[in-house]
């Protein structure tokens, strides 16, 4: 963990300094529901400070307010101990805080320069004043540290380098205060490593940083304070560094949750069961001669940065990617290339990386979303038995915990934990024989995961063939075995019982 500045701990005085950004009292309703009861935050200027709490904590309600998106119902917001700008006074707000979204705000048809000075371009007789642009954009790029090109195409940019120019955007209109919302959440092993390089460079050029993450170990590392949300409140704020990680957990939750349930070393893999999973000598776009098997009952783990292939050949095992090479087989029969439509008939469920874009259609309900892969056999072509659509998605609201107003609420109203417990009822509603698993606890809060991994865990013990792709350690924990690949291939094989240390090294090529 670093240690907080000396600037920091100046500022801090003994009654406590001016903090840089402040939120006293903030309450928000939308309707019958609070979505802030009387919250507070207090950022010192030149720390990490993070943002924690379940999904529907409230997390999301505060950052809109401290960013003037929206307007609370009563309290207020400060920055350097002065009243926050007027609602309408974007400016205002841009030059004291910024948000770093999860999703991307670049546009991507433009340049990195277009981007960093959108609607501000230097004008020349009324017209864009280029050479002036890319020297400016050079500039600011060069003052924060941000190894790119002011002239690259913004799309062609990796995750990393878009989040770099959106801060540096940001600090160009002088704001100091940069909210970092799931920031690590699309970056690998090593890029997570640059993005908290990075924050430590510029927290000793004053900038300060909220940092909102469901991943504790990342708050402990690069965070020197954290706020914890619950139920719309804020519940503590404590010194990281005196704050164990399962008091911290407990916070969060209102109680204390172990995912010792699903921790692998304590039980004896299947030997005798059929295997359900062969995958020979298979090869891809970013794999080649990747070869394992899984048996029913059995809980197998790819693992490796996100450019070791282990997407690709999760991919190509749920029918969602190809393969050009080699072979795969459900139950001996073999399953064709990129074809969704085979791998669901042949009995492969799936939780697909991005619940957003693949997993989830969001204008549907929660019914609609489950049954999707089984209407077939909930009803004759073109009608399904309404009382069969309620009680399939009924059983998997109950069996995953999913809160809801019930299976006709839209899944665009859900949280993220919800609508990903969506996901995995969806995956589970075929009753798969194989269910293939890719980063199934991404950005969800930890009550959620742990009723994602129980949910994995009850399908091992009815005896399905489960394959999980992460690159979360806790997903691994469940594994029978865990598969390490690095530059497109399986590189070392760990037993279940294997300690963070050793894997990661393997993942990293230590």
């Amino acid at each position: 963990m670093i240690e907080t500045p000396p600037r920091a701990l100046a500022e801090r005085g003994e009654g406590g300094a001016v903090p840089i950004a402040e939120a006293i009292g903030v309450s928000k309703r939308y309707g019958a529901t609070v979505a802030l009861s009387d919250a507070r935050l207090r950022v010192v200027a030149g720390e990490s400070h993070a943002l924690v709490g379940r999904n529907g904590a409230g997390k999301s309600t505060l950052v809109g307010i401290l960013t003037g998106l929206r307007e609370p119902d009563s309290g207020e917001v400060r920055f350097h101990g002065r009243p926050a700008p007027a609602m309408a006074d974007r400016e205002g707000w841009r030059r004291r805080v910024a948000c770093v979204y999860q999703h991307s705000t670049i546009i991507p048809d433009l340049t990195v320069a277009e981007n960093l000075f959108i609607n501000r371009q230097p004008l020349k007789r009324g017209f864009i004043n280029w050479n002036t642009l890319w020297r400016d954009a050079r500039d600011v790029l060069d003052r924060w540290n941000v190894s790119v090109s002011e002239r690259s195409r913004a799309g062609d940019l990796k995750v990393e380098a878009r989040q770099l120019v959106e801060i540096a955007r940001a600090l160009s209109y002088g704001a100091r205060f940069i909210i970092l919302d799931e920031p690590t959440a699309q970056l690998d092993g090593e890029e997570i490593k640059r993005l908290f390089a990075q924050m430590r460079r510029l927290q000793a050029q004053a900038v300060t940083f909220l940092f909102i993450s469901h991943h504790l170990q990342e708050v402990y590392e690069v965070c020197q304070t954290v706020t914890v949300l619950r139920d719309a409140k804020h519940i503590l704020t404590a010194p990281a560094a005196t704050l164990p990680k399962g008091a911290l957990i407990e916070a969060m939750t209102g109680e204390q949750v172990s995912f010792g349930f699903a921790d692998a070393a304590n039980r004896k893999p299947p030997t005798e069961s059929a295997v359900a999973l062969e995958v020979n000598g298979l090869g891809g776009e970013d794999f080649e001669d990747v070869n394992f098997s899984v048996r029913a009952g059995e809980i197998i783990g790819l693992c490796g940065a996100t450019s070791s292939g282990r997407l690709g050949v999760a991919e190509a095992v749920a029918g969602l990617g190809s393969y050009t090479a080699g072979s795969i087989r459900i139950k001996g029969a073999p399953l064709p290339a990129n074809d969704v439509p085979s791998a669901l008939a042949l009995g492969v469920g799936c939780v697909p990386k991005s619940r957003h874009r693949q997993g989830l259609v969001l204008t549907q309900s929660i019914a609609d979303n489950v049954t999707m892969p089984i209407a077939n056999a909930l009803g004759p072509i073109g009608f399904i038995a309404p009382s069969r659509r309620a009680s399939a998605a009924t059983d998997a609201i109950d069996t995953l915990g999913v809160v809801t107003q019930g299976p006709d609420q839209l899944v665009s109203d859900l949280s993220g934990g919800n609508q990903q417990k969506v996901v995995m009822g969806r995956a589970l509603a075929s009753r798969p024989s194989v269910l293939v698993l890719i980063d199934p606890t991404a950005g969800v809060d930890v009550k959620s995961k742990e009723a994602l991994l129980r949910a994995v865990e009850n399908t091992r013990r009815e005896g399905r063939a489960i394959l999980v792709a992460s690159g979360e350690l806790e997903d691994l924990r469940v594994c029978d075995r865990v598969l390490v690949m690095r530059h497109g291939k399986v590189v070392a094989e760990h037993e279940a019982g294997w300690s963070d240390n050793e894997l990661v090294a393997a993942v990293e090529g230590i």
